[in-house]
């Protein structure tokens, strides 16, 4: 084993999903069609290694199960000033041992941990 290179992210619609992570700040790698689905494929500038894919077709992930996925800034106070500019949610900063967190959710429930060390 080597690295990881796609995540899936489970969404009930992919345009509208696609957008919220544009505006997160992720960038469209693919869009494309998939079998008789269609292939979304993002990733954050600079890190094209590690990328999600907004799914539809996981039984088994239903849309907004994603908890606990971690995306790490050097900025907190910068990012949710800039998301918040931008419409996006974001809560409220929670302080621990291990760094400062803060919460976003997409449209769909899954919830994404902004972390700064």
């Amino acid at each position: 084993m080597k690295t990881i290179s796609i995540i899936s992210i489970p969404v009930t619609d992919q345009e509208a999903a696609k957008q919220f992570y544009l505006k997160l700040g992720f960038k469209l790698l693919v869009e494309a069609p998939f079998e008789t689905q269609k292939w979304v494929q993002m990733a954050l500038p600079g890190q094209e290694t590690v990328s999600i894919t907004l799914v539809t077709w996981f039984p088994n992930m239903p849309a907004g199960s994603v908890n606990g996925f971690v995306i790490n800034t050097d900025n907190l106070d910068n990012d949710i000033q800039e998301l918040t500019a931008k419409g996006i949610t974001v809560g409220k900063i929670d302080q621990t041992t291990w760094g400062k967190f803060a919460a976003v959710t997409d449209p769909d429930g899954n919830r994404l941990s902004l972390h700064q060390a």
